[in-house]
């Protein structure tokens, strides 16, 4: 699992400070997923954030400096993006897709594998 630590700890920070929810961490796809209320919020693969957002904003989101499109199987994931260090480097960015991440958190679907193993307690 390659991410950047000092990354993480800045993610992992600003959650703590900034919500009351439920945190856990989880290696995914390829780095350190954040969980809020074990739902996927924000993940660091290598030096990126991998985020995820209201899919009705995708469009929107992807003219942002320093963001590329989230490609699985060969097609682009609505919902989901890359930023790299260029679109997050000033704490205004920063905080900006923290917030885009958190906001979409409560309506987001929780995975299927969560799901089964709530439905089994």
């Amino acid at each position: 699992m390659a991410y950047n630590e000092l990354l993480a700890d800045r993610v992992r920070e600003y959650l703590v400070e900034r919500t009351n929810e439920k945190i856990s961490e989880k290696s995914m796809f390829g780095g350190l997923a954040f969980l809020v209320n074990e739902k996927m919020c924000i993940n660091i693969s290598s030096d990126m954030l991998m985020c995820r957002f209201d899919p009705h904003r995708t469009k929107e989101l992807l003219e942002r400096r320093g963001v590329e499109p989230m490609i699985m199987r060969g097609k682009s994931l609505d919902g989901y993006c890359l930023v790299n260090p260029e679109g997050f480097s000033n704490n205004g960015d920063f905080e900006f897709w923290m917030e885009v991440c958190l906001d979409y958190n409560p309506v987001a679907a929780i995975s299927k594998k969560t799901a089964k193993k709530k439905t089994k307690k």
